[in-house]
């Protein structure tokens, strides 16, 4: 039943309504008419948490209704069977105690697009950001974690860099996740998955954990599943997060919108400052990292540090507190990661004590909740009846230049929008 078939029904026979719909986990769906005043009134919702719902107004029919949606912990867990709310508390009671094996099946659970799974990860994840919500506040309010997103073309250097750096940082005390997407065959849609064949000192390391994960022909090498293994990992203990994009150019302005800091790495060999601002990815950046400044390569990264110094003067200011910067490593030797380092704590020193850090993540909230929402209403739209059984003949049209993409597409909207 969608939304506007809930709509008609009586207050009265609204609980039932929920119940035969997809809604039913919402804390409430207030409906009001003019001539319903009192009964609305005895149906006004009361949050668990004190927090009264928030309400949108939709007109129909020139009658004016009001949706109100609160999702809650509660309704969430209603309709689990006993053993899937044990397997679930398993889950998260390992995975708050540090368990790799709990953490590594939570990520797995996650990931799975069979429908039941995905609504058992949704559970998961409410029980694991109330338990992480509640760690801030005993924190000041401060993240636990520090969430950083490494992109590169490939070469660069990332995988070697990231075994560095996560070794180093393992020896000072810290816990390191490591996120790592591989990308996937357009053909056969398999993936590698190699990362920890080439972190083998790190992979080895019980104070770090990482995930390769395939990309599933997602651009950027990002997907849902990645912003909630964050969440996941957070949830484990993990202090810092890397993670390891595909490295394909704009389309990897994606994982911006999940970390609280974007490191571009670059070959020396990578062009000229030009080439990085053409790129667009140059922008996200809030520090670029030229690799590789050994040997015979360390006059060219000199060069290619000097360049995009004078290529970031070009760009916008995106913080107030924050100048991009350009800096020489080299995962062989070592040289310059120490200070790497240091650069990005101050970094998020500067974004914590602003303020930016927090507007940051509320924002990054919002723009995954329109990408899922896109992501599902495609789902949706792909998986109708009456659209799956008109795709294959429009194809054929298309293909045969009988029928414009366009015309073609706007056939199948239509018979999407009058499936009623």
């Amino acid at each position: 039943m969608n939304i506007p078939v809930l709509l008609q029904h009586s207050p009265q026979h609204l609980p039932k309504g929920l119940l035969r719909t997809p809604l039913r986990r919402y804390h409430c769906l207030c409906l009001s008419r003019p001539r319903l005043t009192s009964e609305i009134s005895r149906l006004q919702p009361v949050c668990p948490l004190g927090a009264h719902c928030p309400k949108g107004r939709l007109p129909s029919n020139g009658v004016e209704r009001r949706l109100c949606i609160q999702a809650t912990f509660r309704e969430h867990t209603e309709g689990l069977s006993e053993k899937e709310r044990r397997f679930v508390d398993k889950l998260h009671t390992g995975l708050i105690q540090g368990q790799r094996a709990c953490l590594a099946e939570a990520i797995t659970l996650v990931e799975s697009t069979h429908n039941r799974k995905k609504e058992l990860a949704q559970v998961l994840l409410q029980k694991v950001l109330a338990y992480h919500r509640e760690q801030e506040q005993l924190n000041k309010g401060k993240p636990l974690a520090f969430r950083v997103g490494l992109s590169g073309p490939p070469g660069a250097g990332k995988s070697t860099f990231i075994e560095y750096l996560g070794k180093m940082l393992t020896e000072r005390g810290h816990k390191v996740s490591v996120l790592a997407v591989d990308p996937s065959s357009c053909t056969s849609g398999g993936s590698l998955l190699g990362d920890k064949t080439r972190m083998t000192e790190l992979s080895r390391d019980m104070n770090a954990y990482i995930r390769p994960s395939p990309t599933r022909g997602t651009l950027g090498g990002v997907t849902r599943t990645t912003n909630e293994a964050i969440l996941l990992c957070e949830g484990g203990g993990y202090d810092i997060i890397l993670i390891e994009t595909v490295g394909v150019g704009q389309s990897e302005f994606a994982v911006a919108d999940m970390v609280d800091m974007f490191v571009l790495l670059l070959p020396p060999a990578g062009g000229d400052e030009l080439q990085g601002i053409k790129r667009g990815i140059i922008e996200m950046a809030d520090l670029v990292v030229v690799t590789k400044s050994d040997g015979d390569l360390v006059v060219p990264a000199r060069r290619i540090q000097a360049e995009y110094v004078s290529a970031l003067k070009l760009l916008r200011k995106r913080s107030e507190v924050w100048r991009p910067k350009v800096i020489r490593i080299s995962s062989r030797s070592g040289e310059g990661i120490t200070e790497m380092w240091d650069k990005m704590q101050e970094f998020r020193d500067l974004m914590i004590t602003s303020g930016e850090l927090a507007t940051k993540r509320q924002k990054q909230q919002k723009v995954w909740m329109w990408h899922l929402i896109q992501e599902n209403v495609l789902e949706h739209f792909r998986t109708h009846p009456t659209v799956r059984e008109q795709i294959p003949l429009l194809e054929r049209r298309v293909l045969s230049g009988a029928l414009s993409p366009g015309l073609a597409a706007d056939l199948l909207l239509k018979a999407f929008k009058d499936r009623d």
